[in-house]
This record gives structure tokens, sequence and C-alpha cells, in this order.
């Protein structure tokens, strides 16, 4: 009689493993994409990483990685004052994306209208767009990500998201720029 061989049982943590593999994989080709895709929003792309010279952030550049990080914390709870992974207010978002790009901006949207180089002209990936708001600070920044859409934390209840650049903003800047 011919036994079969007993079935290979995976080892444990198995599937955590794959997906740590995929995670650190995907993470180092994304400064080497072409563009990122929104799954929130619809197929177009929403950056795209590979050129300079038409505007758009260059590969690793660091308005790429600013973009990049911003991009990754959808869907993260709005919360006054955070900063961090277990969510943001609107300037602590831009803040923190900055950060993560290795440049140091102001922490607040004020600070940041207030301390950094003014747009002159078309809009790029990684500015910064400020709004007038209602709230406590009198003020609501964005960050560009492409294609006329930005990333933000805009209040309690609303996760951050993906959204249309909306008009009426009081200014733009551009952190990592010269004065």
């Amino acid at each position: 009689m011919i036994v079969p061989p007993a079935p290979r049982r995976p080892a444990p943590g198995g599937g955590l493993a794959v997906l740590v593999v995929i995670t650190v994989l995907a993470s180092l080709a994304a400064p080497h994409a072409t563009a990122l895709r929104s799954p929130l929003t619809s197929d177009r792309p929403v950056v795209a990483a590979s050129e300079s010279p038409g505007g758009r952030p260059a590969l690793g550049s660091r308005p790429a990685r600013a973009v990049a990080f911003a991009l990754a914390q959808r869907g993260k709870p709005y919360r006054w004052g955070g900063e961090g992974s277990g969510g943001f207010d609107c300037s602590g978002l831009t803040w923190a994306a900055w950060r993560a790009a290795g440049v140091t901006i102001p922490r607040t949207a004020a600070g940041q209208l207030a301390g950094l180089p003014r747009v002159r002209s078309r809009l790029r990936p990684g500015d910064l767009l400020i709004y007038p708001s209602r709230g406590p600070s009198g003020r609501h920044v964005a960050i560009v990500v492409g294609r006329g859409r930005m990333v933000e934390a805009l209040g309690r209840g609303i996760p951050v998201r993906s959204t249309s650049i909306r008009s009426g903003h009081l200014g733009a800047v551009r952190p990592g720029a010269g004065r």
C-alpha cells in the first residue's frame, strides 16, 4: 500500500510574513512608480512621481515623499491636535507629511501661511493650500497631491480624505522652497 505524503501545514504566522514582505516591497517601489492611483475616488492618477520639469515631483523627491505620506493617511480619523498614527488635524497632517519628507515646517495652518514661501506660479504636488475656517484657529490647510486633487483632515467626524481642490483659498505655500 502506498501512503500519500502528509499535507503540508503552513508555518504559523505565514500569512503575516507574506503581508509584511508585500508591504515592504510596495514601500520600496512607491518612489519609482509613475503614478499612484486613488481607490477611493477613481482610477485616475492623483500624482505622478517621475517627472520634475512639468511641475510634478521627481522620483524620491521631498514633495513626492510628502504626498505619498499624506495619501497613506486617508481614512484615519480627524483628531484636534493630532500629529500621527491615532489621527490628524489639518495642520498636523501637513506638518507630519513634510516631516516624513525631511522638511521642518511650522505646526499650525496660520504658521504655515505666514512662515513658508508663497506660490506665485502653478500649483505643484506638495504645495499647501490655506483656507479660511470657522474653527478655533480660523485657518484650514490641505496638501496638493496633483491633478486638481488635495488631501485634507477637514474636521470632526470626517476622516482624512482625498478631494478636489476647492476655490477660495487664502494662499498657497511651498515647503522646502527658498524664500
